[in-house]
């Protein structure tokens, strides 16, 4: 009996420590990596066409960090963060965009505050007051890595700088266009 408590005992704590990797395994996405930031937690992507996404909890409120890459044909960094905004009603006044030149790579910050609108574009909607979003493309020439976090106001306010810091360390990462076959 003592044998098999303390085999479940070292199966759970083994168990643990994989889990423990995992969730805070870099993730690859288009030609960057990113590394999970302390405290966020590495989640199964909620969407095929999601390539990465993590969980940022403060207290029971979560916010929700997804990365995307298509490859191109996504549009411009420009329409892009215009859609992002649009999904944002009365943020007008708190909308906030900023480039930076991160080596080669060019990467454009995001964020805003309002009523969050859920759902694919031109489909039901579920408006979420109260949220905010803290976005960034990284564009590339092998295709743009978008990254966005959205959630309540507080949780995304308190982990925009670890958010900044991933998505600057990540665009260190980048694979020299020529080792993409760009």
């Amino acid at each position: 009996m003592k044998t098999a408590f303390l085999y479940a005992v070292c199966f759970l704590f083994a168990a643990s420590a994989v889990l423990a990797q995992i969730a805070s395994a870099p993730v690859k996405v288009g030609a960057f990596t990113f590394a999970v930031p302390k405290g966020w937690t590495n989640v199964k992507p909620s969407s095929p066409m999601r390539q990465g996404q993590f969980e940022v909890a403060q207290g029971t409120a979560k916010a929700e960090v997804t990365l995307f890459h298509f490859g191109g044909g996504s549009g411009t960094a420009a329409d892009n963060v215009a859609r992002w905004f649009s999904q944002f009603a009365g943020s007008e006044a708190t909308r906030k965009t900023e480039s930076i030149q991160a080596g080669e790579v060019k990467i454009t910050f995001v964020t805003a505050v309002g009523t969050f609108s859920s759902g694919m574009p031109g489909g039901p909607s579920t408006p979420m007051s109260g949220y905010a979003l803290c976005g960034a493309i990284l564009e590339h020439p092998s295709g743009d890595v978008y990254v966005k976090m959205m959630g309540p106001e507080a949780v995304v306010k308190g982990a925009t700088e670890a958010f900044k810091e991933m998505v600057a360390e990540a665009a260190k990462t980048a694979v020299p266009a020529e080792k993409t076959g760009s």
